[in-house]
């Protein structure tokens, strides 16, 4: 089976990240079908580093967009298939020191704050008043976005990965990192001083080489 759709949108760093983490709803019940489960976990785990991918846990979604559990894992990683009721292909994996940060995310979107800026003016004041965990170190998001997903070739179309390094509160100053990206590929700190502070790498798609 190939699952395509249609080529990815043209969007901001800050909603590409949401649209990663960003359901309607939210559950811990069984996939449409054994084949469509399947399929999820596939296209899930491919943004994450190769010897990680096979004991991730997986949240994936039902056809309306409500947010499942497809597979508990056994390491230390967290993946999200590519939700169907979105524009473009997206997937991402990240490290369960963060978890409770994205499902927060998740929690706040089936609740109904469909504002991507309120979810995170929410999650950063919980965070601050000590009530939700944060990781203590580094903790990288693997972002993989592309035109879709050929399960039988197991290959993205067009795939693009970029990574977000979460290191809450983080500073311009404890870092050395310029709040804005300073040329194409380098990294800079989005959201500097709150509890979403993370590095973002985002390489020159290859295309851009040389332009």
């Amino acid at each position: 089976m190939t699952r395509f759709l249609t080529p990815m949108a043209s969007a901001t760093l800050v909603a590409a990240i949401s649209c990663a983490f960003s359901p309607i709803g939210y559950g811990h019940v069984s996939a449409q079908t054994p084949d469509d489960a399947e399929l999820q976990i596939a296209e899930a785990v491919m943004a994450a580093p190769a010897g990680m991918r096979d004991n991730a846990t997986v949240h994936g979604w039902t056809a309306t967009g409500r947010s499942v559990t497809l597979r508990d894992g056994t390491n230390d990683l967290v993946c999200i298939s590519d939700n169907p009721v979105q524009n473009g292909w997206s997937v991402a994996c990240y490290p369960t020191s963060i978890e409770p940060y994205m499902k927060r995310g998740r929690e706040l979107s089936a609740q109904g704050v469909t504002d991507s800026q309120e979810r995170l003016r929410i999650r950063w004041a919980e965070a601050d008043a000590g009530t939700l965990a944060m990781p203590n170190g580094p903790a990288t998001v693997f972002i993989l976005v592309g035109d879709g997903f050929d399960s039988t070739k197991g290959e993205v179309t067009n795939a693009f990965l970029r990574w977000a390094i979460y290191t809450p509160w983080a500073t311009p100053e404890a870092t050395g990192l310029s709040p804005q990206p300073l040329s194409e590929g380098a990294p800079w700190l989005m959201f500097p001083g709150t509890a979403g502070a993370h590095i973002m790498v985002t390489p020159a798609r290859p295309q851009e080489v040389g332009r």
